[in-house]
């Protein structure tokens, strides 16, 4: 079997693996205070069914209205700002779900818009993570001249130990600032921005969303706009070295596969060719198969 069928085997294997560890886990950690949570709920629900003396479509129609209202808490979400921040997270795959068109003619505008940018923002972060590596690598081998390191060569575990340093500063940057604007502690600030640069968008923590921040707080607004950005292209440039590393792997033994395929076929040609000469011209080619007969029996006395 091919080295590259038997890698991808194995990361399928991995992958499955990973998705049973996981499940795992997160049912270990989560299961039980979800129960709880929802016991309290259910209690505190009763509670308010009878204080208030409420019915049962009476709570319901209460529910979906605080539900429907939850978006507008940060103000208009469809005004242009709002609107640049949905269009991020639809290009960028982030999908907080905050925020969802109401019209059918804005859903297909979704839809088209997402199909247009979403390969669009793909290509963009790729050329971008290139283009930071490319500058990474070069202040990196400067930095060792002037070191005056004596192999100024910038390896691969050099690129992706400065890729995971920048990913985890550019972490903890945006930790720092979300947690000073919005309140939220460091580790909740640190989570929301993991979970927004990988672009997995639970939308259980999302920014700009307190009371009018969006039409008021115009600075912090367009740091959070540059914030996304800036930080999907650090964390495209260093997934961008992992994923290289694999593909240049699979490259080179496709390419070595390929030259063993194209070197088998010569000599068989090669040997083709021969077997042709001889049986054209026998008495020409018998001396000379005797001579080659025994120098390859000269030769494996030699070795013995």
């Amino acid at each position: 079997m091919k080295k590259q069928n038997v890698r991808t085997l194995s990361l399928i294997l991995c992958m499955f693996s990973y998705l049973l560890v996981g499940a795992a886990v997160f049912d270990a950690l989560e299961s039980e205070t979800e129960s709880s949570r929802r016991g309290i709920l259910e209690k505190k629900r009763s509670e308010m069914k009878k204080k208030y003396r409420f019915s049962e479509d009476d709570y319901h129609e209460i529910e979906r209205v605080v539900l429907q209202a939850e978006p507008h808490r940060a103000g208009r979400q469809w005004k242009f700002a709002g609107s640049f921040y949905f269009a991020i997270t639809v290009i960028t795959t982030i999908g907080y779900g905050h925020a969802a068109p109401g019209t059918d003619a804005g859903k297909v505008f979704c839809m088209f818009y997402a199909v247009l940018g979403i390969p669009l923002t793909l290509v963009m972060f790729q050329s971008l993570g290139e283009r930071m590596n490319t500058f990474v690598r070069y202040l990196l081998h400067k930095t060792k001249q002037c070191l005056g390191f004596r192999r100024t060569e910038v390896s691969m575990e050099n690129m992706v130990l400065v890729g995971f340093l920048s990913c985890i500063g550019t972490l903890c940057v945006g930790a720092a600032a979300f947690s000073y604007y919005e309140g939220w502690s460091f580790f909740h600030a640190y989570y929301y921005c993991f979970i927004t640069l990988t672009t997995i968008g639970f939308g259980d923590f999302v920014a700009l969303q307190k009371k009018e921040d969006l039409q008021k707080k115009t600075p912090y607004v367009a740091f959070s706009f540059m914030y996304i950005l800036v930080g999907l292209t650090v964390i495209g440039a260093f997934l961008n070295l992992v994923v290289l590393r694999f593909l240049t792997m699979n490259t080179e033994d496709e390419r070595r596969d390929a030259q063993e395929r194209a070197s088998l076929k010569r000599d068989r040609g090669l040997l083709d060719g021969v077997c042709s000469c001889f049986r054209q011209n026998p008495e020409f080619f018998m001396p000379l198969l005797d001579d080659v007969i025994i120098l390859l029996y000269l030769k494996s006395l030699k070795e013995l």
